[in-house]
C-alpha cells in the first residue's frame, strides 16, 4: 500500500513525505472502519479508494488557483473529498469542509483529530444557508465541489462563498458542454465568469476542472431558500 500511494501521487507530480503518506493512509483506513456502519462510500478496495477518492481529488494540486489559494472551503464533502486529501498535502492552507449530512462531519473531525490533520474544520448546514451566512459568505479564495449536481446548481451553492478575484473550481466528468452551456447564464447572474476548463486525462481517469472566476458581487438574493436551487436551476 505504502509503494501504490506514493507511485500514484508521483504521476501526478506530487512527492509525499513521510508524514503526508501516513496521514493519507490512516484517513483512508478510518473511513473504511466507519464505513461499515456510516455509508461514506462505496468504494471500499484500497487501491480503487487511492485512484478515485485521493488522486482524483489531488489532481488539483497543480493548478494555479489552487497554488494561490490560502483559505478553502470544500462544499458537499461527503467523507472529505476532495477536501482531506488536499489537506493533507497541502499543511500550510487552512480548509473548510462542509456537508448537511452531521454523521460524516462526525467521522471527519474525528479522525483528523486522532491522524492530526490540523488544518480543517467542517461547517454542518445545507449549502444554500451556509452561503447566506456572514461567517462564510465572502470569505474563500477557493471553492471547490466534487459533488454531483448540475453546475447551475453548484454555483448558486459555491460562487456567494467566494471572495471577489476566488475561485471556484468543479470537478467534471468528460462530457460538460451541454452542462457548460446551460450554466453560463447562472454563473453570469451569480457574479462568475468561466476561466478556461482544464481537460485532464490520464490512464487513471478523464477529467475537466471547470475554473470559474469570482468578478463581481454575488447579488443578495442568491443562494435561494432551501432546496430552490435544485428544484429551479437559473436558466
Amino acid at each position: 500500500m505504502s509503494d501504490l500511494l506514493n507511485t500514484a501521487f508521483e504521476k501526478i507530480h506530487i512527492t509525499l513525505d513521510e508524514a503526508q503518506h501516513d496521514k493519507l493512509l490512516s484517513y483512508m483506513e478510518g473511513i473504511l472502519e466507519y464505513n461499515r456502519n456510516i455509508n461514506l462510500t462505496s468504494i471500499t478496495d484500497p487501491e480503487e479508494f487511492v485512484m478515485k477518492h485521493y488522486v482524483d481529488s489531488a489532481v488539483i494540486c497543480q493548478l494555479k488557483e489552487y497554488q494561490n489559494a490560502e483559505k478553502i472551503i470544500d462544499m458537499g464533502t461527503g467523507g472529505g473529498f476532495p477536501g482531506i486529501p488536499l489537506a493533507a498535502v497541502s499543511p500550510e492552507k487552512r480548509f473548510t469542509l462542509a456537508d448537511s449530512l452531521k454523521k460524516r462531519l462526525n467521522v471527519i473531525e474525528n479522525l483528523c483529530g486522532r491522524i492530526g490533520i490540523a488544518n480543517v474544520e467542517t461547517v454542518h448546514g445545507r449549502a444554500e444557508d451556509i452561503g447566506r451566512n456572514p461567517a462564510f459568505r465572502k470569505q474563500y479564495d477557493l471553492c471547490v465541489s466534487r459533488a454531483v449536481a448540475n453546475l447551475s446548481v453548484l454555483a448558486e451553492y459555491c460562487l456567494p462563498l467566494v471572495k471577489t478575484g476566488g475561485y471556484f473550481i468543479a470537478y467534471k466528468g468528460p462530457d460538460i458542454e451541454e452542462e457548460l452551456g446551460a450554466a453560463k447564464k447562472a454563473i453570469r447572474i451569480l457574479g462568475g465568469k468561466t476561466d478556461r476548463v482544464e481537460e485532464l486525462h490520464t490512464e487513471m481517469f478523464h477529467h475537466n476542472l471547470i475554473v470559474i472566476r469570482k468578478v463581481s458581487e454575488t447579488p443578495s438574493r442568491y443562494p435561494r431558500r432551501a432546496g430552490t436551487p435544485g428544484k429551479s436551476p437559473i436558466r
